[in-house]
């Protein structure tokens, strides 16, 4: 239990790129990032397991951070493993169990660790038809600008790209170390239909709206676990995931 707690938490660290820690959701919750209900909705959704992606179109938005803090959220005794090239995906295409998170780090085409582009990344959007789960982030500030760009430019089926369950962008306002970073919108599939926007919901408050992914129970069952990691006094990506299994 405490290996697989080492492992999943580097592989977490190893998407860090500025230094320092990398933050947790308890981190995000502290900085508005994220709300209590938000947090919730990523718990209870990410923790049966479904896929997601963090979009904002400036570097340095905080993107991987929040990327990594989902991370936390994967249910228990699913990997993740790094999808850094064509032969981690196939190996994964090749066998369903047990199910695996693919961490693209980047929709990109650089020439970075675990970058994917072109058709390596159809074969990543993929691997939810194979039962594993799928995690990564992109330069965009909008879902049209998140279609145009893996639909589009990267021709991935739009049914594949459905199985992305949900779409978070975030949003910087002010500059330096007084800049704050909130998720703004957040999009959602079941897998089988087009994505529509539930956060803010269609009367622009910020609250959910009509999710597809969450039942009413799982999400007050989430909230409570939300309170409770809140008031649990605990930080470090270690410290948050260690408390999620425990209470799980």
């Amino acid at each position: 239990m405490l290996a697989d707690l080492r492992a999943h938490c580097a592989e977490i660290d190893r998407c860090n790129q500025r230094g320092g820690r990398m933050l947790s959701m308890v981190d995000l919750l502290d900085a508005g990032t994220f709300t209590a209900e938000l947090a919730a909705y990523s718990l209870a959704a990410i923790g049966q397991g479904a896929s997601f992606m963090v979009g904002a179109l400036p570097g340095g938005a905080g993107k991987t951070t929040v990327m990594g803090a989902l991370l936390n959220f994967v249910p228990a005794g699913v990997s993740l493993v790094p999808a850094d090239g064509m032969a981690a995906i196939e190996s994964g295409l090749r066998a369903s169990r047990p199910r695996c998170c693919f961490v693209c780090h980047e929709i990109g085409a650089g020439p970075y660790y675990a970058y994917l582009w072109n058709g390596v990344l159809r074969r990543f959007f993929e691997l939810p038809g194979n039962g594993h789960m799928l995690a990564t982030n992109l330069h965009a500030d909008t879902y049209q600008q998140a279609v145009a760009q893996v639909c589009g430019q990267n021709r991935v089926p739009v049914p594949h790209f459905q199985r992305m369950n949900m779409l978070y962008f975030l949003t910087v306002e002010g500059g330096g170390r007084h800049a704050s970073r909130r998720v703004t919108e957040v999009w959602e599939s079941d897998g089988d239909t087009e994505h529509r926007r539930v956060f803010p919901n269609p009367e622009g408050r910020s609250t959910l709206c009509g999710s597809r992914l969450v039942t009413p129970e799982a999400f007050r069952k989430a909230r409570g676990a939300i309170a409770a990691l809140s008031a649990a006094g605990v930080r470090s990506i270690e410290q948050v995931r260690a408390h999620v299994l425990a209470t799980s």
